[in-house]
């Protein structure tokens, strides 16, 4: 009765949504007309169109105070979500719970997907660290989904396109509800296109269902993995420890880097009983006790500090972002703050040299993966690469797909694609003999091409990462009218200032904005210049310096509720009760 109480007490105007609606469905019929589709596809896009009308109605029908996404409300509420705690979890239960939510990941990260052929393209391969997915899995997908539907919802919110408020209580939660929304939206526009042409079913399970029924059935598994993604996120940020997202990342990153590091066993599909292992560790172990001192000295010592996949270089360079990220992640500006009423009550407000965390490198990174799979889409999926203008467009990018995994070969998609270790570009650069890694999937490039890949992608990292830092820090309330409330709340003042939150507002202006955006171009540069270095394990450097920092913020998690446990009265300080 009450959800009904609140769905009718949204005031609309349904006229509104006339001309949205009817919009909506006349893209439908000028592609049924143009595309003359197949009667699967027809139904299966108009299950989508009729969804979405759904929402353009709901949404674009409100006429009350404040946004369009107000008339959402309705469905906010009724889509599954777990529950909050009611009051404070006991540390012991948040480690169980982020335990037991962590083996359930490795457990469906080894969940083959039913009906899956063997020739399957992976358009997230160069991304898969920093995705959190196991190709081929219930996982598929990863946290994709989550973290495109958060880079949609912060561009609109940053450039003023959704007018929310985010300091009011109302107006963030139909933000964050909307956001869920949009998270299962991108689950289907992610799922859907692969299926038809990359993520084939095998021919035994055609013959046994039928072409249809099989893509279906990989489609309905790609989606619930992708759900359940999600609500393992929500279960780790209720009632664990982080958030779901960061732990995936860093237990996916955290094993490439285990495996890369000791693998003693020899690159897959080779046939050579007297291969090295990949392990970097065991490799160079192998080179001294096979090699002599001449092998060495004529191409071992090369081939050990060089050759990929886990030469040398890159344990090194994955050492150096692990010290530095340490190094940059304890610096802080420390703002002195004084009681307002108890007279010697002081305590300090850090603020972090890298202050939006590690959040901007992982939405740019999603967004760089997301435009590598619709590049890729737009250069070879059979209905896509027949569109007109941007369909086989080689500016958008050309592809080859004859190793089994998707490479940007030309245009946009290849001067955004992650550099991925000296090979691709210092090696080349520097020795006639390498000429041969500037050869990408039957296209010779020029060494200028490779400068200005360095360029495009150096830059393009640098400053999306100053973007959304900007952006996240306006959404999660870090901003410096937020944090300016939150001291005057907690009774602290600026000691020499008066109590007022608009003074200290004026004095954090001075430090936050400056600080957000320095700490969203060192992080976009260590994840950029580790990638260029080479990680072990093909983990990236985006992924490795994640890992680094969501460690390092478990850690003082951990100690957080650890103190509140001993000291009960610090739950209240911190929020918690």
């Amino acid at each position: 009765m009450e959800r009904c109480s609140l769905a009718d007490s949204i005031p609309r105007e349904p006229s509104r949504a006339f001309g949205p609606c009817i919009a909506v469905i006349l893209f439908y019929l000028l592609w049924f007309r143009w595309k003359d589709p197949s009667t699967e596809a027809t139904l299966l896009m108009g299950g989508g169109v009729a969804i979405l009308t759904w929402l353009t109605y709901m949404a674009s029908s409100y006429s009350g105070e404040g946004s369009k996404l107000h008339g959402l409300a309705p469905i906010i509420e009724r889509m599954p979500s777990i529950t909050k705690p009611d009051g404070h979890v006991h540390f012991r239960t948040k480690m169980t719970w982020t335990l037991g939510i962590l083996i359930l990941y490795f457990a469906l990260t080894n969940v083959t997907m039913y009906g899956l052929g063997s020739d399957t393209v992976d358009l997230f391969v160069q991304y898969r660290a920093i995705l959190a997915g196991a190709s081929g899995s219930l996982m598929h997908l990863g946290i994709g989904p989550i973290v495109t539907g958060s880079i949609i919802m912060q561009l609109f919110t940053g450039a003023k396109i959704i007018n929310l408020n985010l300091q009011d209580a109302k107006d963030k939660a139909i933000y964050q509800g909307t956001q869920k929304v949009l998270v299962v939206v991108m689950i289907f526009v992610e799922s859907i296109p692969q299926v038809f042409g990359f993520l084939e079913p095998s021919a035994t399970v055609v013959g046994e269902l039928g072409l249809t029924w099989a893509r279906m059935a990989i489609i309905t598994q790609l989606i619930i993995g992708s759900y359940l993604v999600f609500l393992m996120d929500e279960v780790v940020s209720k009632w664990g420890i982080g958030s779901g997202i960061s732990l995936f990342i860093a237990a996916g990153v955290s094993q490439a880097l285990f495996t890369g590091t000791l693998n003693w066993e020899p690159a897959p599909g080779t046939t050579d009983p007297n291969s090295p292992p990949t392990g970097t560790i065991p490799m160079v172990i192998w080179y001294i006790m096979n090699s002599s001192s001449r092998e060495l000295m004529q191409g071992g010592y090369e081939a050990m500090l060089l050759a990929p996949p886990n030469p040398v270089v890159a344990l090194v360079g994955t050492l150096v972002v692990f010290f530095v990220v340490v190094y940059v992640e304890s610096s802080r500006i420390e703002l002195p703050l004084a009681h307002g009423r108890v007279r010697g009550a002081r305590g300090r407000y850090p603020i972090r040299l890298i202050y939006a965390s590690n959040i901007p490198v992982i939405l740019m990174a999603a967004l760089l993966a997301n435009v590598n799979m619709f590049a890729m889409l737009f250069w070879s999926h059979p209905t896509m690469s027949k569109w007109p203008i941007i369909g086989h467009n080689w500016m958008i990018g050309a592809f080859d797909v004859s190793q089994g995994n998707p490479v940007p070969t030309m245009g946009a998609a290849y001067y955004l694609n992650r550099i991925n270790g000296m090979q691709d570009w210092f090696l080349p650069l520097a020795s006639p003999k390498y000429e041969s890694y500037m050869i990408i999937g039957g296209v010779s490039h020029e060494p200028y091409q490779l400068v200005l890949h360095i360029i495009v992608y150096m830059g393009v990292m640098i400053l999306g990462s100053m973007m959304f830092a900007k952006f996240w820090i306006e959404t999660t309330n870090m901003g410096p009218q937020a944090v300016a409330k939150q001291i005057q709340g907690s009774g602290m003042q600026i000691p020499g200032f008066r109590r007022d939150p608009r003074i200290v507002e004026k004095v954090l202006e001075r430090y936050i904005p400056t600080v957000t955006v320095f700490s969203g171009a060192i992080v976009g540069l260590l994840a950029a210049g580790a990638d260029m270095v080479g990680t072990t394990g093909q983990s990236s450097g985006t992924g490795v310096l994640l890992t680094v920092g969501i460690m390092i913020r478990m850690y003082e998690q951990i100690g957080k509720e650890q103190m509140m446990e001993m000291h009960p009265v610090l739950r209240q300080f911190f929020g918690e009760e």
